[in-house]
């Protein structure tokens, strides 16, 4: 049986990382931790390896026992969301009329898209980035168009500015899906870089579609900024949820937020979408925003220290991989270039292929540690790999030692 989650009056001494042991997470049957044979250390798919928080846990239990589970209904969500942003935001004028229940982000970036723009249109994203931005956008009949990242792995102007000059000329309403923040690298977004997105939009007349599911994830050190509250940011739309910060993937339920520019076109979003979310995610996602920052303080110490201790890890066991340290997510963006692996991809559109290839598979195959392959990301991610550090300390370790001997035995002289 694993261990029982911390009551809510304990909770708040606890590092959520640190409460459940490898035996009790393999008992778990989602795709973490059921996808590899259970001798694999999964370190892959965004899902993190912490009990619920306990105002969650208590929300659920309580929709259970009274049989709460019955069709999602009201402003709850929103009003939530609203007071957790003015408190660790500052986004005081956030609108709960300017906002809607959906699914998940994902399915709000798809009906967002629906409402500002038109089959085959062209939506620019800054590769490399989350694989879904590829599928999602191109299962929705338009075509992507990718502004590939600097150097920095911060978002580049002029090549955003070439991309949204050939987005225009593909099509009558071009977009513009941001990752906020980004998704492998990890970067959080300066103002003053949102102010030129905002910008840019305007001259080239491009709406903006923020994904902003990993804002309540910005570590020590950096602040989040939502895109909605830049000058030039009205027309936009903001996704996001208590997904990736809470664990509530399971949970399905997100908010789509409008700038006042863009409320009209939230309007017409069919009605039939807000039939999506799952009552229990609305509640879950509702407490986690209500009253789970706390547990979130909490967690994201613990994922500071386990960023530090990441670098620190590749020092010793993997000098050769170059580690951009994330300012947000639990995400680390790994340069395997310089380990002398092939990097041939399968076939397959970027964000399509599932396949693994180049260091991933290697260090599937040979280390047992599961890491999404770089290739999948677009242009700039082969011979990359993400590495999902929100697990305990100890697994960790294990991990990067298993990666460390893996190289050695392979290619002696990159390790």
């Amino acid at each position: 049986m694993a261990t029982p989650a911390p009551s809510a009056d304990g909770f708040a001494a606890q590092n959520p990382l640190t409460l459940l042991t490898l035996d009790e997470l393999r008992q778990r049957s989602s795709v973490k931790w059921r996808m590899h044979p259970p001798d694999v250390l999964p370190l892959w798919v965004a899902e993190q390896d912490v009990p619920l928080a306990p105002p969650v846990a208590d929300a659920l239990r309580r929709a259970i026992d009274l049989g709460d589970t019955g069709y999602a209904h009201g402003t709850a969500y929103a009003e939530a969301l609203g007071e957790f942003a003015a408190r660790r935001w500052g986004w005081h004028d956030f609108r709960v009329d300017h906002t809607r229940v959906v699914p998940d982000v994902m399915m709000g970036v798809v009906e967002a898209l629906r409402l500002v723009t038109d089959l085959g249109d062209a939506v620019v994203v800054c590769s490399p980035v989350y694989p879904p931005f590829y599928a999602f956008v191109s299962h929705a009949g338009r075509q992507v168009i990718e502004a590939p990242l600097g150097p920095d792995l911060r978002m580049d102007p002029a090549a955003l500015d070439e991309a949204f000059r050939r987005a225009r000329a593909c099509g009558r309403r071009p977009a513009f899906l941001l990752c906020n923040p980004h998704n492998p690298t990890g970067v959080v977004h300066r103002r003053d870089e949102l102010e030129a997105v905002a910008e840019l939009a305007g001259r080239h007349r491009l709406r903006v579609i923020s994904d902003e599911i990993h804002a309540p994830l910005v570590l020590p050190g950096t602040h989040f900024t939502p895109y909605l509250t830049v000058a030039g940011a009205q027309n936009a739309f903001a996704l996001t949820s208590a997904s990736k910060a809470w664990n509530l993937a399971g949970l399905k339920a997100a908010l789509a937020v409008a700038g006042p520019q863009a409320a009209a076109d939230l309007e017409r979003l069919p009605e039939e979408v807000s039939h999506g979310p799952s009552h229990l995610g609305v509640i879950a996602h509702t407490a986690a925003f209500r009253a789970g920052g706390p547990w979130l303080d909490l967690l994201l110490g613990g994922l500071d220290g386990n960023r530090t201790l990441l670098a620190t890890l590749l020092a010793k066991h993997l000098p050769s991989v170059k580690y951009h340290r994330p300012e947000g997510t639990y995400l680390a963006w790994l340069d395997c270039t310089g380990l002398g692996i092939a990097t041939e991809q399968p076939d397959g559109e970027p964000g399509v292929a599932s396949d693994v290839a180049g260091p991933a598979k290697m260090f599937l195959d040979r280390a047992r540690v599961a890491l999404s392959s770089g290739h999948v990301f677009g242009s700039g991610g082969a011979g990359f790999v993400r590495l999902n550090f929100a697990t305990s300390p100890t697994i960790l370790t294990d991990a990067v030692t298993r990666m460390g001997r893996a190289v050695d035995a392979h290619h002696p002289s990159a390790g």
